[in-house]
């Protein structure tokens, strides 16, 4: 009995390693080299990112666009991006539509209005890019709730 429990266990052990496995669309080892930051700002202009979207704490050159809605990226947040989900969002739009903004002012059908750089950026703007973004979030401090003494 005892030999049957043990094997039992093992199997399940291994049927739940087994499904841990990461798929052949995995992210799992994917990593880019550092960016730079300045480098990043320069791609940022020269792909007038800046036409759609701002970013706290930095002065861009103007752009003569009528937007429906600016997209602001930097600031203070709660949640600081990874480097992939920023990769992602530049490569792919559409994965994830932006919080706090109305969705038919950033997309059309459930797709993002961003244009798909994809074939007008280089592998080092795109790096250099996320190192700019990246630069510019800061995690706001998290304040405790303060709950009375009973």
């Amino acid at each position: 009995m005892k030999h049957i429990l043990s094997s039992c266990v093992c199997l399940i052990v291994l049927t739940s390693l087994l499904g841990c496995e990461p798929g052949p669309k995995s992210g799992s080892g994917f990593t880019l080299p550092d960016g730079d930051v300045k480098r990043g700002e320069e791609a940022f202009v020269s792909l007038k990112c800046h036409a759609c979207h701002d970013v706290k704490g930095v002065e861009l050159p103007e752009v003569e666009l009528d937007l429906e809605q600016e997209v602001v990226l930097g600031g203070e947040v709660a949640h600081i991006s990874t480097y992939g989900e920023l990769v992602t969002s530049i490569i792919n739009p559409s994965h994830k539509l932006a919080k706090g903004y109305i969705p038919d002012v950033i997309s059309t059908e459930g797709e993002s209005k961003m244009i798909n750089y994809n074939d007008a950026m280089t592998v080092q703007q795109l790096i250099d890019l996320v190192a700019f973004l990246q630069s510019h979030y800061r995690l706001r401090p998290q304040v405790p709730t303060e709950y009375p003494i009973y």
